[in-house]
Parts: C-alpha cells; sequence; structure tokens
C-alpha cells in the first residue's frame, strides 16, 4: 500500500512538472540566455519520465496498467532514440545547435505525454461519477476552461486577449461553432492557432470518446461504465462495442483529415499569399470535417485567391458533408456498399434479404440529400442577380450554390460576404442553420432526423392517424416526443437569447443580424453578418451560453438531472385537452 501511494504521488508529481514545463514553453518567451537551461531541463524531465514509466511496468501487476506503461516508455524511448541519431548525425556542430535540433521533438513528445495523461484523468473522472449526461457536459465545461486560460498565455495573442474574449473563443471553439470577437488570423499567434485547432478537434469528436479511444487501444477492453458515458454521444443503442466503435470513429476521423490536409495542399500550392501551406491545410481540413468554421485567413475562404479555388471548395463541401453525416451513417453504408460487391463477386453467397442500412439512416440520408439540393435550387434562384454574378462560369456558380446550401448547416466558411446576400436567402439561410447535422455527428442544430419526424408526425396527424409508419417500420411515440421537446427548446433558448442581444446591444442594432446571430450561436454553424466582433460584453456571455447549450443539447442536460430510475406501474384517467 505505502509503495502504490508513493508511486501515485510521483504520478502527480510528474504530472505537475510536464504541465508547469508545457504552460512555460509554450505559453511565455524565454530569454536567450536562460534557452539552454530550459532544454536541458526538458531532457532531464524525458529521462526522468522514462526511468519512472519503466519502474512501473515492472511493479505493476494488472495487465491494463502494464500496457499504458509500456505504451509511454515506447513513446519516450522513440523520441530518445530520434535525438540521440540526430545529435550523432551533427556531432561535429555546436553543443547548443544540437540541443535546438532535438528540441521540437522533445516537445512533440511531451505534448502526446501530457495528453495522455489527461485522457486518463478523465477516464478515472467519469468512472467514479455515474451519471453520464452530467459527465458528458462537465467534459466539454472542464475543456473549455482549459482552453480559455491556455488562449491567455502571452504567446498565444499577438496583443494580449481578455477573458471573457478567451472564454468566448475556447466556447466557439470547443462547441464547434465558429463565431469570432478576434481576427483567428491576426490576433492569434500559431501557437494560439493550434491551441484552437485542438479545441475544436477535441470538441467535434467528443473528449468522451477520444478518452474512449485511448482506453481501448491501450486496455482492449473498458467498463461497463464507460460504455454508458460514451454511447449517448456517438448515437449507439446499446453498450456492446460502444468502446470499439469509439476506436473506428477517432481512427476513421484521423484517416479523413489526413487524406482532406492533403487535398487541400494540393489545390493552395502554388498560391504565395499562404506563408505556412502545411498548417493551412491540416487546420482547414480538421475545421471542416468537425463543422467548425475557423479559419487562418481574415476574411475565411473570402479571400480574392481563395474566393474562386472551387477544387479546394469541393474537396471542404465533401469534409463537412461527410463529418456533419455522422460516423454511423457512413459505417451503416460502407457495411451495405461490402455486402453488394462480395454477393456481385461471389456468386456463390447467399443474398442478404435483411435490411442492412437501417430506417434512421435513411431517413437522415435523404433528408441531408434534399436539404442539399432543395438549398441549391434556392439559392441559385435567389441569388442569381446577386453575389452569383461574380462568377463568370457555370462551373463557378454551380459550386458556389451548393457551397452555400452546405456550408450554413453548422459548417460556418463563407466565399462570400453574407451580408451582401439577399432578404430571402439570409432567411433560408437561417432555416438551414437551424436544422443543422445529423445526430452522432460532429454539427449542431436540431439535427436532420428531429426535423423529418417532426415533418412525418405533421403529416400522419393531417391524415388522422395516431402514429408514424414508414417503410415498413413503427416510429415509436418516444422518438417523436423528443423530437418536438427539441424543437420547442430550441425555440425557446434562441427567443430568449434574441431579447437578451436586443436589450444589451446599442439601440437601432439590425434585427435581422441578431436573429442570424442567435440561431448561428445555437446551431453552432458560426456565420455572421458581422456582428459579432461588435457585440458588448454581455451579449458575449449570451451567445457563450448559447452556443453551449446548443452543442451539449439542453435535453439531454435535463435528462442527466431530473430522469427518475424507477419506472411506474400504473397509469393515471386520461383526459383529452383542447388544440384548437
Amino acid at each position: 500500500m505505502e509503495k502504490d501511494s508513493l508511486y501515485k504521488f510521483l504520478y502527480r508529481f510528474f504530472d505537475l512538472i510536464v504541465l508547469t514545463y508545457f504552460v512555460f514553453s509554450f505559453g511565455y518567451s524565454v530569454k536567450t540566455d536562460y534557452q539552454i537551461p530550459k532544454l536541458v531541463g526538458l531532457l532531464v524531465i524525458v529521462l526522468g519520465l522514462l526511468a519512472f514509466n519503466t519502474a512501473k511496468f515492472f511493479y505493476y501487476k494488472s495487465r491494463g496498467r502494464k500496457k499504458v506503461a509500456l505504451a509511454q516508455i515506447i513513446l519516450l524511448g522513440v523520441l530518445l532514440l530520434i535525438s540521440g541519431v540526430i545529435s550523432i548525425v551533427h556531432y561535429q556542430q555546436d553543443f547548443h545547435f544540437v540541443l535546438r535540433k532535438i528540441r521540437p521533438i522533445l516537445e512533440a513528445g511531451i505534448v502526446l505525454y501530457f495528453f495522455i495523461r489527461l485522457m486518463v484523468f478523465v477516464r478515472y473522472i467519469y468512472q467514479v461519477y455515474y451519471n453520464p449526461a452530467i459527465v458528458f457536459v462537465g467534459s466539454f465545461f472542464t475543456i473549455i476552461l482549459l482552453g480559455s486560460f491556455l488562449l491567455m498565455l502571452p504567446n498565444a495573442t499577438t496583443n494580449g486577449i481578455t477573458f471573457t474574449d478567451a472564454l468566448f473563443t475556447a466556447t466557439s471553439a470547443v462547441c464547434v461553432t465558429g463565431l469570432v470577437v478576434l481576427d483567428t488570423a491576426n490576433d492569434f499567434t500559431q501557437i494560439g492557432q493550434t491551441i484552437i485547432l485542438v479545441l475544436f478537434q477535441l470538441g467535434g469528436l467528443g473528449i468522451l470518446t477520444f478518452t474512449s479511444f485511448f482506453s481501448y487501444f491501450f486496455r482492449g477492453s473498458s467498463s461497463f461504465k464507460e460504455g454508458l458515458n460514451i454511447k449517448d454521444f456517438i448515437a449507439q443503442e446499446n453498450i456492446k462495442d460502444v468502446l470499439k466503435i469509439a476506436l473506428n470513429v477517432v481512427v476513421f476521423t484521423l484517416f479523413v483529415e489526413m487524406i482532406g490536409a492533403g487535398l487541400i495542399y494540393s489545390t493552395i500550392q502554388h498560391l504565395d499569399e499562404i506563408e505556412d501551406k502545411i498548417f493551412f491545410s491540416v487546420f482547414h481540413s480538421i475545421s471542416a470535417f468537425c463543422n467548425a468554421g475557423f479559419s487562418t485567413m481574415s476574411s475565411g475562404l473570402s479571400e480574392e485567391f481563395l474566393k474562386f479555388n472551387y477544387t479546394m471548395q469541393w474537396v471542404v463541401m465533401v469534409l463537412i458533408v461527410l463529418g456533419g453525416l455522422g460516423f454511423n451513417i457512413i459505417s451503416n453504408y460502407y457495411t451495405y456498399l461490402k455486402t453488394l460487391a462480395l454477393e456481385f463477386f461471389d456468386k456463390t453467397r447467399i443474398h442478404k434479404q435483411i435490411h442492412i442500412t437501417t430506417l434512421n439512416t435513411r431517413i437522415v440520408l435523404y433528408t441531408t440529400l434534399a436539404l442539399i439540393v432543395g438549398g441549391f435550387l434556392f439559392l441559385a434562384i435567389s441569388e442569381h442577380q446577386n453575389t452569383l454574378l461574380l462568377h463568370d462560369t457555370w462551373f463557378g456558380k454551380v459550386t458556389t450554390s451548393f457551397f452555400n446550401a452546405i456550408t450554413p448547416r453548422t459548417a460556418g466558411f463563407n466565399t462570400m460576404d453574407f451580408s451582401q446576400y439577399t432578404v430571402p436567402s439570409l432567411l433560408f439561410i437561417i432555416f438551414l442553420m437551424w436544422i443543422g447535422a445529423s445526430p452522432g455527428s460532429t454539427g449542431g442544430g436540431i439535427k436532420t432526423s428531429t426535423f423529418a419526424l417532426a415533418t412525418l408526425n405533421i403529416i400522419a396527424t393531417a391524415r388522422g392517424k395516431s402514429r408514424i409508419q414508414l417503410q415498413g417500420r413503427r416510429i415509436s411515440s418516444e422518438s417523436t416526443a423528443r423530437a418536438f421537446a427539441i424543437l420547442c427548446i430550441s425555440l425557446i433558448v434562441i427567443g430568449f437569447a434574441i431579447l437578451a442581444l436586443l436589450i444589451f446591444e446599442p439601440k437601432g442594432t439590425d434585427l435581422l443580424s441578431v436573429v442570424f446571430e442567435c440561431f448561428s450561436a445555437y446551431s453552432t454553424v458560426g456565420l455572421s453578418l458581422n456582428l459579432t466582433p461588435t457585440l458588448t460584453e454581455p451579449s458575449k456571455v449570451v451567445l457563450i451560453f448559447t452556443m453551449f447549450i446548443g452543442r451539449i443539447g439542453l435535453l439531454n442536460l435535463l435528462f442527466g438531472m431530473l430522469r427518475e430510475l424507477n419506472h411506474q406501474f400504473y397509469e393515471y384517467p386520461k383526459e383529452n385537452i383542447l388544440i384548437n
């Protein structure tokens, strides 16, 4: 027991040392005279961590703990090996030169080690606490608060930042919204932009998904509580193999983002206006897939050298759609297409009569397709004699119309100043923002399935039916009730946000701009009619709460706080209420 206590103390001690180095190294500028002592200290930290994890590996009996320790030993060992090779290659160079060469490698390892430890800590928290909804909300709140303090570090910004602006930016990033009160390109350094990138990557997939990924990757197993915590976020109905699915979600996401970054790079490599093309490509690929809408350009994709880069816009659109559909939908159709291919090439295989694609998949896909095509047609007509006149070719007009039909559904990128759009176009974009992406995706909004169920329920009620029946299936009353609850809650929250902004903003503020802003914040879109940078402090706080509620879902929080675990085996007498 005493040895266990000693190891726990050393664990916390090393975590504190790593965190301290992480904050001061990236957050503060160090004078030249102190650069070498800092690099030597970094090397000592890495060697100490390697020795400590080696001791843990031989001490622990648990197979899971041994795997975690072994993974950290391999990570630190590889870093030291690479550093040693670099030192040997440059053995004729000055000692200071060699240290500067190995510094980025060791610091990258420290960051990764810190990230793994953070995942272990979060995993411990939601193992101890039993309420999945509260843990889910708490994880977002914790990351937002941590991100706010990181953005306030001196090296993260060019001219400093207030706590309110840091909190707004961190909330916008974690909630994958994209509304900005400061210019991401000019007011944040590359360190600040990297912090924002990490925040919307964690926010898009969820800290619990990453935690579960590391849990399954290192241990190969999971607890019952872990399954309960993660199943709702990745939209799974049961907890069987839920951690394995979380691993697949992370791997699929990183794979798609890597491919997207490569494609984006191929479309901008000839542009001299972009200095760091690799960082630009990675940043926008992750931002697009996570439906975050952040850009390292002051005017986003509406910069003159990007506005007519139609190939890049199609890459961004595909990433947005893939992220907005969610892993479950893509996985379901992958299984369907895989089965068709196997049956086509293997004639001896027995044809499966069961429905591989679920009703949920078909509803989401058809609704998404209808919104994209409908949005394209509407915006192509309404903007034909307006913003589309800037594009000389039909391909440019078609690309822009599709882009503007896809990006309002929680992505938030813009290739044109939205304040130049006609009022009918803006109202339709508000409608698209309100609907948003699909369940279990990186996007927000009320979700496509919610809108589809509400529409189907209206049609069923008009036909005098008491239930929704579709393609040989009956939709449960619980799903329909939840859909209408989400609709009502969204309109109530947005309504209160609009009223608050009209109170806090100066007299004469354009009503349409306020409405557009509030719908964008709740649906985590990030589009704006140039109102965000001019907001007063109270209005920023209102939008912070609006973005947070829109991302986590107020209904999820209420379920976690008010849901009763016991079942009622009785019913009260029924009475009808006059509606008309």
